[in-house]
């Protein structure tokens, strides 16, 4: 995959719309902080796709992302909160989909307390 992606990164001409994967290439990010930064309106998938479906980015909006100081610092703003809260939900002894990994844990713990 790093092969495919570097040689998009070498065309001459990049394609005016892009992959979610190819525009985390084209700004040197990983692929699954594109959604971190959708959420927080820092990039506009083009049209409107449904939630399930592949989002394409306009390059040129990308190109210029790219220069922008100021939008970088809102970027990894973002991202930095992003997994700031990540990791402090895996602290409070649940996991971040809200369930305990194993219930009889937290019994079996409680009971040698007990003892």
């Amino acid at each position: 995959m790093q092969q495919e992606m570097e040689r998009f990164l070498n065309l001459r001409n990049i394609p005016a719309r892009v992959t979610a994967e190819q525009a985390a290439g084209i700004l040197g990010i990983a692929p699954h902080e594109i959604p971190i930064l959708m959420s927080r309106g820092l990039l506009k998938p083009l049209g409107h796709p449904p939630p399930n479906g592949q989002k394409f980015f306009l390059s040129a909006i990308l190109q210029d992302s790219r220069r922008d100081e100021k939008w970088w610092g809102k970027a990894c703003d973002a991202i930095t909160e992003y997994w700031r809260y990540k990791n402090s939900r895996k602290g409070q002894g649940t996991p971040a989909n809200g369930r305990q990994s194993c219930p009889g844990a937290v019994a079996a713990e409680s009971a040698a307390a007990d003892n």
